[in-house]
């Protein structure tokens, strides 16, 4: 009797703990965005060339600068000498005012006299009211009669910041709706989906207090993607995790109606598949680390805080939660035995005709008894042939055009500018030169093509100085491209400017058409890397989980066919769908790190529950069993996970919009396709040879052997 309030004890102290930490540290969750940073610069590859001309360019200038270009039409009307004089009066107005770094240019009108442009360079001071300073500046360059629109790196930085403006609360709150609908259509219970979301909620402020620890030490980079994707992994995998320990949970109550027993039970049982499938995942995120480009080195480390959080708090709080509760967790409905009876009528009905009676997952068991082979290739070969489809994917970027989902006014304003001016108006390659060689440099840049014209930067700035600006021995020219600094076309320029200069020593073409080149090949090269480096944790991994070769491969193989045919899919999905012509440099890694290692949880959760089965009934029986009673927790964590991931897509930014598409519908194939029929029937078909070569293979064989030993007598 003395014993009993110790049990209580335990799991109270528990609850008290995580209510404090979700009560302590929940706000910060909200307070991740006064450290993170929407700096594209930031995030380009340090190594490349457009990185070390970058900071060549920085030498040039007295502040670091991010120019605001202006663009002025007259609605399909010649621009008057009179508007022209206005235009470069208002700009000269601005000179000296809050935000603006030295002279603005005068007005210059295009070559078809519809348009004027101007270039204002605006501080680093202006990163906390950016938005303010560019509704003031609008408003400076109001001329009478034409249409005055803002352009260039620092309108589309203030679009980035008003996109991901109060990403915290929006994001948060869809998904976690999200979660609930799906929890109570699926459970029926009315506390239930509140632990589990509580539960999710708990990691989510503990994961965001360590990472705006880390961040506002500047050992951890944090951004609006990187926090957004954030919230959506924890709440995603806590998710998904406590709907792997409440099934056990519900089942260990209906069979020993002790609470304790339950919890204690489902606890050991869940451990190590939970474990498991975090430190997958953590450490495919940790593969990120060898990435080229800061933004996927930031999302590493981050990412794994928060499954780590996940993971804790699903093994702590949820099953403490339950035990306190007991059957009220799952008030109105009862708790019942896992479907393992049904398993077995399912090995039983295996050569009977019809499955009626029967729930969905025993029908699916006796059809992977029945027919393995043909129902393994007759899903193979769909998912092959839509795999062949991934290489067409056009990962060469996203044009400005289609960054943001939405009408943004830089998108507007840049198709303004690549209208009446020269489509690198405003943002040209900028090629770092030795001195002495600037003028032959500026020749040889203008005569390749792509390149509109090209000359070297000058002291003064004003037309007529032939003078190249010199820092430390360098100059620069800058050379203004035909085609769209953000498009296609303006990145084979710059590999053909490269080329050309290439003979000439100390020459680097940086600007912003070479930066999107480099995080592009960047990016590639990232993927052939880290894409061996996750696929070898994973395997390494699940051969310590399963303590066997063959079905370890075998996981391996189809979450990759899996995450191919995802591709295969969007390649379709984004082009004839969506209407966009490029996806993100970074996009099939992303995709891939999250489709592989969440793709892989969902066998994990199938065959560690197998194998424990297989020990007790043999391989045959083992599998069924395993199937049916995992079936409808995994299948609902898959719906979960899909529609958190899809979540994202309250951001209107393309690169979100087509991670959320890739790992919600790859999530949902691997569940309901790969996860359900084509790992099963695989493994059925393979029998006892899938746990080779572990004890128990070897038990199973010598227990088939004996039995056909038997029946030959």
């Amino acid at each position: 009797m003395a014993r009993r309030p110790i049990r209580w004890l335990v799991p109270a102290l528990l609850v008290l703990v995580w209510l404090a930490v979700g009560g302590g540290l929940g706000p910060y969750a909200g307070k991740l965005t006064e450290v993170s940073t929407n700096d594209q610069a930031a995030f380009l590859p340090q190594s490349a060339e457009s990185t070390r001309a970058l900071e060549v360019q920085e030498r040039f200038r007295e502040d670091a600068t991010q120019p605001l270009i202006v663009v002025w039409t007259a609605d399909g009307k010649n621009v008057t000498p009179e508007q022209g004089a206005a235009a470069t009066q208002a700009l000269a107005s601005l000179r000296g005012t809050e935000g603006v770094v030295g002279t603005p240019t005068p007005s210059i009108p295009s070559d078809d006299g519809r348009a004027l442009q101007g270039v204002v360079q605006l501080g680093p001071d202006v990163e906390g009211s950016l938005g303010e300073t560019l509704d003031r500046i609008g408003s400076a360059v109001a001329v009478d009669g034409l249409r005055a629109q803002l352009a260039g790196p620092a309108a589309t930085r203030a679009d980035l910041s008003d996109a991901f403006a109060g990403i915290d609360g929006l994001l948060l709150g869809v998904a976690l709706i999200t979660v609930l609908i799906i929890l109570l259509a699926v459970y029926r219970s009315v506390l239930l989906p509140v632990i589990i979301i509580g539960g999710a909620v708990f990691a989510l402020g503990l994961a965001c207090a360590v990472v705006y620890f880390l961040a506002d030490r500047d050992i951890v980079r944090v951004d609006g993607q990187v926090q957004g994707i954030l919230f959506i992994l924890v709440i995603g995998a806590a998710t998904d995790y406590a709907l792997l320990l409440t099934a056990r949970f519900r089942e260990e109550l209906a069979t020993t109606g002790d609470r304790f027993t339950a919890g204690r039970v489902a606890l050991r049982r869940s451990f190590e598949p939970i474990v498991a499938s975090a430190a997958t995942v953590a450490l495919a995120l940790l593969a990120l680390l060898l990435s080229g480009l800061t933004n996927n080195r930031a999302l590493g480390p981050v990412g794994a805080i928060g499954i780590a959080c996940a993971a804790l708090s699903a093994l702590t709080f949820l099953p403490a939660a339950l035990v306190l509760l007991g059957r009220a967790a799952l008030w109105p409905a009862k708790p019942r035995p896992a479907d393992a009876a049904d398993a077995a009528d399912a090995a039983d009905a295996a050569g009977a005709a019809g499955a009626e009676g029967r729930g969905i997952w025993s029908r699916v068991a006796t059809l992977v008894d029945r027919h393995p082979r043909r129902l393994w290739i007759a899903t193979i070969l769909p998912l092959v042939g839509l795999a062949l489809l991934a290489p067409q994917l056009n990962a060469r970027g996203v044009p400005l055009d289609e960054t943001f989902v939405n009408d943004a006014p830089s998108v507007a304003a840049q198709a303004t500018l690549s209208e009446h001016f020269p489509g690198g108006s405003g943002q040209p390659a900028v090629i770092v030169v030795p001195a002495g060689r600037a003028a032959a440099v500026a020749e040889t840049a203008g005569d390749v093509e792509g390149v509109s014209d090209a000359a070297a930067v000058t002291r003064s700035g004003r037309p007529g100085d032939d003078t190249p600006k010199v820092v430390d021995g360098l100059a620069l020219v800058e050379a203004t491209l035909d085609d769209a600094p953000d498009g296609d076309a303006a990145q084979d320029t710059v590999r053909r400017l490269r080329a050309a200069l290439a003979p000439e020593n100390g020459v680097l073409v940086g600007g912003y058409s070479a930066q999107r080149y480099d995080t592009t090949e960047t990016a590639r090269n990232d993927t052939l890397l880290i894409v061996p480096v996750v696929l070898a944790i994973i395997l390494l991994i699940l051969i310590a989980l399963l303590r066997s070769l063959v079905t370890p491969v075998l996981l391996v193989v189809t979450v990759a066919l899996n995450f191919l045919a995802t591709l295969g899919v969007s390649t379709l999905v984004f082009t004839h769908v969506f209407g966009f012509t490029g996806v993100d440099a970074s996009v099939p890694l992303y995709g891939f790190v999250f489709l592989v290692a969440l793709g892989v949880d969902y066998n994990i959760f199938l065959m560690s529950r197998v194998r424990e089965e297989t020990a007790h009934h043999g391989a045959r029986e083992g599998l069924l069993r395993g199937l049916v009673t995992t079936g409808g927790v995994i299948t609902s964590a898959g719906v979960v996970l899909a529609a958190t991931f899809a979540a994202l897509v309250v951001i209107p930014l393309a690169f979100l919009v087509q991670i959320a598409f890739i790992v919600a519908f790859g999530v949902l194939l691997d569940t309901l396709v790969v996860r359900s029929l084509l790992v099963p029937a695989l493994v059925r078909d393979l029998d006892a040879r899938a746990w080779w070569p572990s004890r128990l293979g070897r038990a199973e064989a010598g227990r088939e052997s004996r039995e056909l030993t038997g029946a030959s007598r």
